[in-house]
């Protein structure tokens, strides 16, 4: 069954005359939404915290208030807080705060997807979510180029909650290229399946690749130049993009064309294994499993020491090297993260385990 999809045509900011909407948070996608519906002559303030990203909305010249004050004031919120925190400071700053068929837009589906933020039945519950990270909505608003998003209606108690979706999915430049419509869960399903059954394995491939090549004696300069630093990769995804995954080959040599289609056939068992893993994985999300792994301490926990050995394996290290010799800059983003207390790790026994597994796995990356 094809969704519905909607285009800039079909959404009228007249549904928004009069309305004033409130940004709760100011970070990426927040900033970029809140400039484009200001540019799209919509009135918007800032709700944020007493930090950096409010002084920044303030300087972009906009009316900031607590978040507690913004529910109060505005009449269509935008949640655009990290997942993690948006429970808590939904219960401790929101809740009590909500007036009758306002309405409450996520860019992600995931915390209602699972049940972990439950809002009263009084109000409007709303999905924006762009594919395209927070800098490129604003980038493709200016530029025009656009981007695709998904939105959805999970609860309609104005009786008018489709018109202000697509009001507002206007105003942040949403249905530039297209806004599909999906329900809640079906978002967060297709954004956590990427991230963990796709992502993975794509870069477990990469990984190998060029261990396999280095490990043959070819310099690891020229191999990470090939496989990643020197954009064809991305310029071939942007072809993807145009013209599809199937007619962009066309615009590689007849040799690329007869290797890659020809080889491939030697990739079917792996292929067989990735899908069965990929359904095991779709099967976690769906059924919420992954989402109350996540909740829990203990994942909190793993977390931390799986950031703090990713940037041990040897594979960094090579990598590394790779790029001083090609004067590329050496970013540590994770040289704050400190190894867990072994007192931490000594009360959540089974980590020690999945710790030493994660280890062996990666021992020749």
């Amino acid at each position: 069954m094809s969704p519905e999809i909607y285009h800039e045509n079909d959404g009228n900011l007249s549904f928004l005359d009069g309305k004033l909407i409130g940004m709760i948070g100011y970070g990426n996608q927040g900033r970029s939404q809140a400039l484009n519906m200001r540019d799209a002559g919509l009135k918007v303030i800032v709700g944020n915290r007493d930090d950096d990203y409010k002084k920044r909305a303030e300087d972009d010249e906009f009316d900031t208030y607590s978040i507690a004050e913004t529910v109060k004031l505005a009449d269509y919120l935008f949640l655009l807080i990290p997942d993690e925190i948006m429970k808590d400071v939904y219960k401790s700053e929101m809740l009590s705060n909500l007036k009758e068929k306002q309405a409450i837009i996520f860019a992600s589906g995931y915390n209602i997807a699972f049940d972990l933020l439950e809002p009263p039945e009084n109000i409007d519950v709303l999905l924006i979510a762009p594919r395209m990270i927070g800098i490129g909505v604003r980038e493709r608003f200016l530029n025009k180029k656009g981007y695709f998003s998904f939105i959805g209606v999970h609860q309609d108690a104005s009786g008018k909650a489709k018109e202000i979706l697509l009001a507002l999915a206007k105003a942040v430049g949403a249905l530039s290229k297209a806004g599909i419509e999906t329900s809640f869960k079906q978002e967060a399903v297709l954004d956590l399946f990427t991230e963990q059954a796709f992502g993975p394995g794509f870069g477990q491939i990469l990984m190998n690749s060029i261990n396999t090549l280095v490990g043959k004696g070819y310099p690891p300069e020229a191999v990470f130049v090939e496989l990643v630093y020197s954009g064809e990769m991305s310029y071939t995804y942007e072809k993807m993009t145009e013209v599809g995954l199937i007619n962009q080959m066309n615009y590689h040599s007849q040799t690329s064309q007869y290797g890659s289609i020809s080889r491939a056939i030697k990739f079917r068992k792996v292929s067989k294994d990735i899908k069965e893993l990929q359904q095991d994985v779709l099967e976690n999300i769906e059924s919420g499993e992954f989402a109350k792994e996540w909740e829990g301490k203990l994942s909190k926990i793993k977390f931390k020491l799986y950031k703090f050995f990713r940037t041990k394996i040897p594979f960094a290290k090579l990598e590394n090297k790779a790029r001083k010799n090609l004067d590329l800059p050496i970013v540590d983003l994770f040289e704050d993260i400190p190894y867990p207390k072994e007192e931490v790790i000594k009360e959540f026994e089974e980590i020690e385990k999945e710790i030493e597994d994660f280890k062996e796995f990666y021992k020749d990356f």
